[in-house]
C-alpha cells in the first residue's frame, strides 16, 4: 500500500511540474491561437536564473529559493514579452509562420545557453528540507513534492481569478471573443495580449526554478524535455483549455509513474499511447470544445 501511496504523490508533484509548464502553452494558444514552441527556452533561461541567483547569493536558504522563484519567473516574463512584441505580434493568424519562428528561437537558445553555461549538467542545491522525506500513511514522500503541488495550486488559482476578476481579464476574454469591437472602443488589445505572454513565460519561469530542483540540475535541454510532455499534456486536456490542462497533467504524470515501476519503465511509451487514444476517440481532448 506505501508504494502505491508514493507513486501517487510523487506523481502528482510530478504532474504539478508539467502543469507549470503547460499552462503557459495552454493560456498562450486558448487566448491567443499561438502554438509557442520557444516556451522551453522560457523554462530554460528561468532555471538558469534562479541558479545564478542562488549561486551569487551561496545560500541554501527558504529566503534563497524564494528570491531564485522570483527571479526565474521574472525572467521568463520577460524574454516572454520580448518574443511577443518582436516575432510574434507580426504573426497573429500566421500560423505556419507561427511554428517556424517559435522552433526557430527554440534551437537559437539552446545554443545560446550552451555558449553561456556549458553543454554540462550544473548540479542544484535547496533547502535542507527538500533532501527529506515526509511519512505519508507510511510511504516516505520526498518534500519538494510538496512545494511543487503549492504551486502549482496556486499559479492554477491565481490564473483563473486574473481572468475572471480584473479588468486586464476581461479586456483579454473580449478581446478573443471580437478583436475588432474592443479596439474601436479605444482598448488595446495588443499590450493585453503582451500580458498574457508575461503570465505564460512568468509560469514557465517559476517551473524552470522548481524543475532543477526536482531534477537536482539545470542544462540547456532542461526545457526541451520538458516541452515535449507539456504538449501532450496540452493536447490530451484540450488545446486552450486550463483546467484540462490541469487534470491531463495529473493523469499523465501518475500513469508515467505507475508504467515506470509496474511495467519496466515504459512510462513515456504509455503516455504516448494515451496519447494517440485520446487523438482517435476525442481529438479536441478531454476539456476542448468539439468541432
Amino acid at each position: 500500500m506505501s508504494t502505491i501511496i508514493l507513486l501517487l504523490a510523487t506523481g502528482l508533484g510530478l504532474g504539478a511540474l508539467y502543469f507549470l509548464v503547460a499552462s503557459g502553452l495552454s493560456l498562450i494558444y486558448g487566448l491567443m491561437g499561438v502554438l509557442n514552441f520557444a516556451h522551453g527556452a522560457f523554462l530554460t533561461l528561468g532555471a538558469f536564473a534562479g541558479w545564478e541567483t542562488a549561486r551569487r547569493l551561496d545560500d541554501a536558504s527558504w529566503t534563497t529559493l524564494v528570491l531564485s522563484l522570483a527571479v526565474g519567473a521574472a525572467a521568463g516574463a520577460l524574454v516572454a514579452v520580448l518574443t511577443e512584441l518582436v516575432l510574434i505580434r507580426r504573426l497573429y493568424n500566421r500560423h505556419i509562420e507561427q511554428v517556424l519562428v517559435t522552433v526557430g528561437l527554440a534551437l537559437a537558445s539552446v545554443a545560446l545557453f550552451d555558449g553561456i553555461w556549458g553543454t554540462d549538467a550544473i548540479f542544484v542545491t535547496g533547502p535542507a528540507w527538500f533532501d527529506e522525506t515526509t511519512s505519508l500513511f507510511g510511504a516516505r514522500v520526498p518534500n519538494d513534492r510538496f512545494v511543487l503541488i503549492a504551486v502549482a495550486v496556486m499559479v492554477l488559482l491565481a490564473i483563473i481569478a486574473f481572468l475572471r476578476f480584473t479588468r486586464f481579464g476581461l479586456v483579454i476574454r473580449a478581446g478573443v471573443e471580437n478583436r475588432a469591437m474592443v479596439t474601436a472602443l479605444g482598448i488595446d488589445v495588443r499590450r493585453a495580449f503582451t500580458v498574457v505572454f508575461a503570465i505564460g513565460g512568468a509560469a514557465a519561469g517559476l517551473g524552470g526554478v522548481l524543475a532543477s530542483h526536482y531534477f537536482g540540475y539545470v542544462s540547456p535541454q532542461l526545457g526541451g524535455s520538458l516541452l515535449i510532455f507539456a504538449f501532450i499534456v496540452t493536447v490530451i486536456g484540450g488545446l486552450g483549455s486550463l483546467l484540462g490542462a490541469a487534470i491531463a497533467s495529473v493523469v499523465v504524470a501518475i500513469l508515467q509513474q505507475f508504467a515506470n515501476f509496474y511495467l519496466s519503465g515504459t512510462g513515456d511509451l504509455v503516455v504516448v499511447l494515451l496519447l494517440a487514444a485520446v487523438l482517435l476517440v476525442r481529438p479536441a481532448g478531454l476539456m476542448g470544445a468539439r468541432t
